[in-house]
């Protein structure tokens, strides 16, 4: 369900550093290991080839996930669900070039996928090209009214070109089908604080920033718009309940640098951070 949805959490990149944690050592899997003998048996099949690469890219064994899927692509020449994974996979892995060509080849073989036409509009959007993203998103939006995804995408689109205005709007319908939604919440609140208006970003993300379900992302959202606003002693609070003393400062510094580059100037910094992460 949640294939294509951009994270909220993306916000917390770049100059806000890493809130810590190791990366998992990724499991090998060799696909030609056949109860236990390398190179021993049968090829796999399609079947097994899709899960062995469900399987390595679950481990973090992303780049043999790619050659799998590939692999299976092979096999199944006209299946376009190698394609969705191996487009998934390249996300994960930065590779959104050629994720986009992956997604392409899924609406190729089957224009309605699921899930494709919003891994290639997110693509779009993490390569700097939100004006590419709204085509898909809208033939997506006009088969999947209700789908809060689409909202959550249709509005991080807008917010990229510049139309706060619409961005809020579609992050609002989206709230509306999705009450509460914790992804929908943070990006309105940025949008809102990208325009300018500090005091209802900070009324719509407090809520859920302060709440049982709070999490970095919307704490760190949150420390963020009280930066921008100026209130560094309420940005230091919430940035030390998941940050150390020196990423405390780091932050503050960079809010201040914030605050003194024109508008449009702070929000292409603050949303190339976003789609950085």
């Amino acid at each position: 369900m949640k294939r294509y949805f951009l994270r909220a959490s993306l916000v917390l990149a770049g100059a806000f550093l890493a809130l810590g944690g190791c990366t998992p050592t990724p499991i090998r899997y060799d696909p030609l290991s056949v109860n236990g003998r390398d190179g021993g048996g049968v090829t796999p099949s399609y079947p097994a080839l899709m899960r062995i690469a469900a399987a390595a890219r679950t481990g973090g064994d992303l780049s043999n996930a790619v050659s799998l899927y590939r692999r299976a692509a092979q096999l199944a020449p006209g299946n376009p669900e190698p394609y969705l994974d191996l487009g998934d996979t390249l996300v994960a892995m930065g590779k959104t070039n050629e994720a986009i060509l992956a997604y392409n080849s899924a609406l190729a073989r089957n224009p309605h996928t699921p899930g494709a036409r919003g891994g290639l509009a997110r693509a779009y959007l993490l390569t700097g090209r939100p004006e590419l993203a709204f085509a898909p998103l809208s033939t997506d939006y006009a088969e999947h009214p209700k789908d809060p995804r689409l909202y959550l995408l249709l509005g991080m689109a807008n917010d990229e070109t510049g139309a706060h205005a619409a961005a809020q709007s579609w992050y609002r319908g989206g709230l509306a089908i999705a009450r509460g939604n914790p992804d929908l919440t943070i990006n309105l609140a940025l949008s809102l604080a990208l325009s300018g208006d500090y005091p209802s970003a900070i009324s719509t993300l407090r809520p859920l920033a302060s709440g049982p379900g709070s999490s970095p992302a919307a704490r760190q959202t949150l420390s963020l718009i009280y930066g921008l606003a100026g209130n560094d002693r309420a940005a230091a609070r919430l940035a030390r309940i998941d940050l150390n003393d020196a990423a405390v400062k780091h932050n503050l510094a960079y809010f201040a640098s914030l605050r003194r580059l024109s508008p449009k100037a702070r929000a292409r910094a603050i949303l190339d951070m976003r789609r950085a992460s």
